[in-house]
């Protein structure tokens, strides 16, 4: 397999920006192919830390990035990132960098309504981002979206601008929003036109290219697989499919290409934003499971709620995902604990499930149940081996695997990229 795809096996937040930047290393292109600029990404390289939202992480390594068509582009939020990579001394240009023209933008529009809505919701709020990912999606499917491409033909764009403006102005209506102001948002793509134009093209041929030449590529998930709208805590999830079918729809190739698939895996779960959490903790372990992680969001720097692993929920995501193995991330966030739990099924009502369900009802009701194990004091951060590893260390890194049905392929220690112990290489034939 000369391909790997990486995506999150929980909520999103699990570590995957230094396991990407790892593998980009190796990769010649990195894709990404679903989400927006509400995904997250740290990575750390030397003394230099870099926060993605949009750029695939392979930029700063210089390795060729390619923003797929799966993806919503917010061609502001793009343009400021950008330019603070730049900032940071990394070289950005076409050689290096491309968007697919038939992507669909993010306008000021949808940030709007992202906005109105969720002030409006009460108890139903969802907990966006607010950056207008989910109305970008809903007019990429209600055919009404303003692509990429777009922006070259910016004067043959009235009959689209009549689609989005018909159904949009009736919805601002009903929250007491004036009509879209057409001359203003015509001057803002005008204006932002040239910088993205620079990056566009037909991002399918290019990979197809890469491809035959029998280049590595990696795909680059976002969020996680419960954030999926299919197969997520819906309504709690993002907007678009998260597991990794998706990185042969969203970027171009076909499915035969997505290679081994990397599930990006916390040894404790977090979640950001409202929705079911089985194993949340609202203790004193939660809060310093919490302060040992440093659980804020890259993006919206909301705290993270933290609970145990749940083992129920990560043997489904791979599953649902086809997760050939996982990479097991911030073991050291558990040193010092006496003892450890794990979760390995739920009650609800009266019967135990081997499984989460779909309904919300029964996803907020379910009781965990828990395995325990004894913990370790030493430390297992900046461990690159197995012998680096307390005994029980590597015993709860093997009931992990059991529980979930899945091969641990790689254990992070620390932010630090080489502190990695590698148990099956993904990129290997």
């Amino acid at each position: 397999m000369a391909n790997v795809t990486v995506i999150g096996a929980q909520w999103g937040d699990e570590g995957k920006g230094k396991i990407v930047d790892w593998l980009a290393s190796r990769a010649d292109a990195v894709v990404r192919f679903q989400g927006g600029h509400n995904a997250g990404h740290t990575l750390v390289v030397g003394n230099e830390t870099y926060k993605l939202s949009l750029l695939p992480s392979g930029i700063v390594r210089g390795t060729l990035s390619i923003i797929g068509n799966g993806v919503v582009l917010d061609p502001w939020a793009l343009k400021e990132e950008v330019e603070k990579l730049s900032g940071q001394g990394v070289a950005i240009n076409s050689d290096n960098f491309a968007i697919a023209d038939n992507c669909p933008l993010i306008l000021p529009i949808h940030r709007e309504l992202d906005g109105l809505r969720e002030a409006a919701a009460g108890s139903g709020k969802i907990g966006t981002t607010g950056r207008g990912i989910g109305p970008a999606y809903e007019d990429k499917v209600g055919r009404r979206a303003i692509r990429v491409c777009d922006l070259a033909h910016l004067e043959a764009l009235e009959p689209q601008l009549d689609r989005l403006c018909a159904h949009h102005d009736a919805l601002r209506a009903g929250f007491g929003q004036p009509p879209i102001d057409r001359a203003a948002l015509l001057a803002q793509l005008r204006e932002i036109a040239p910088f993205v134009l620079q990056y566009a093209e037909p991002v399918w041929s290019r990979l197809n290219k890469v491809k035959k030449a029998g280049a590595r590529i990696l795909f680059e998930g976002a969020q996680g697989v419960l954030l999926d709208v299919d197969h997520g805590t819906y309504p709690f999830v993002t907007s678009s499919n998260t597991v990794s079918g998706t990185a042969a729809s969203g970027s171009g190739l076909g499915p035969s290409a997505t290679g081994f698939v990397l599930g990006i895996v916390k040894a404790y779960t977090t979640r950001v934003g409202a929705g079911p959490f089985p194993t949340e903790l609202e203790d004193e372990t939660g809060q310093r499971l919490g302060e040992r992680g440093h659980e804020f969001g890259t993006v919206t720097g909301r705290k993270r709620r933290c609970g145990w692993f749940d083992a129920v929920l990560v043997r489904q995501s791979c599953a649902i995902s086809g997760v050939t193995g996982i990479a097991l991330t911030k073991l050291d966030v558990l040193d010092g604990f006496e003892r450890v739990k794990i979760c390995t099924g739920y009650r609800l009502d009266g019967k135990v499930l081997d499984y989460f369900p779909s309904h919300a009802a029964g996803q907020a009701g379910v009781e965990p149940i828990y395995e325990e194990m004894e913990g370790w004091t030493e430390t297992t951060a900046g461990a690159r081996s197995w012998a680096d590893l307390p005994a029980q260390a590597i015993k709860y890194i093997q009931r992990v695997q059991e529980l979930i049905e899945t091969p641990v392929a790689l254990v992070s220690t620390s932010p630090e990229r080489e502190d990695t112990i590698l148990v099956q290489d993904p990129f290997s034939d």
